[in-house]
């Protein structure tokens, strides 16, 4: 049938995309850096995209062209979204993907929690951290959990002293040394004094290493 329709002048198209922007049918596409008009029956011929070309390249033509398939439209918007959907999963993944993973390989981490005995402590590098050290040190997954088996209190939350609770892991346990995190904070002076009484109470002469981090995320 002869009806209505867009025709881009190809000399004229500077490539700038808005009037493939400002159609809602999507029946225009860029192709080579241009502007087409991709199918014929996308193109409603009510002309949302002359206005939106500043170098005057599209104007209405009467020839023989398919109708307006406004079923079609819809499919076709139906699938671009769903494209675009995947698209962006793929390009979250991809971030994702980049992102440091966490380096934690036992559970639970909590003092008061953990078992007396387990065998991940067996032979192991024992990480104990004041809870606010991972939120503080941005690399703390990294720079302390990685390759060792972590444990985390605070004794101003839990309202206890630490060391009984230790002294029974440090006994029953062939832990190989402990690196202890702590803040400038006055509270985890606590918990550092806990780890000393456990270690004297095991009996054993276990190797600490205390590692002291600001609240600006340097360690001193």
């Amino acid at each position: 049938m002869v009806r209505r329709i867009i025709q881009i002048d190809q000399e004229k198209c500077n490539g700038c995309g808005l009037c493939a922007e400002a159609c809602h049918e999507h029946a225009i596409g860029m192709v080579d850096g241009k502007a087409t008009l991709l199918r014929d029956d996308y193109c409603d011929g009510l002309g949302d995209c002359l206005p939106a070309c500043p170098m005057d390249a599209i104007h209405f033509v009467e020839r023989e062209a398919l109708d307006y398939d406004e079923a079609a439209v819809k499919a076709n918007i139906q699938r671009l979204e769903e494209k675009k959907e995947a698209e962006e999963s793929v390009v979250d993944c991809a971030a994702f993907a980049g992102k440091m993973q966490s380096e934690l390989r036992m559970w639970p981490v909590q003092i008061k929690l953990a078992p007396i005995n387990a065998p991940y402590f067996d032979g192991c590098s024992l990480l104990i951290a004041s809870d606010c050290c991972a939120y503080a040190y941005g690399d703390f997954h990294r720079d302390f959990i990685k390759g060792r088996v972590t444990l985390i209190g605070c004794p101003k939350l839990d309202m206890v002293d630490y060391s009984e609770k230790l002294a029974m892991i440090f006994a029953s346990n062939n832990i190989k040394d402990i690196t202890f995190t702590r803040m400038t904070v006055p509270c985890c002076g606590g918990m550092e004094r806990a780890i000393k009484t456990a270690i004297e109470e095991s009996g054993k002469d276990i190797p600490l290493k205390i590692v002291t981090i600001h609240i600006d995320g340097t360690i001193q």
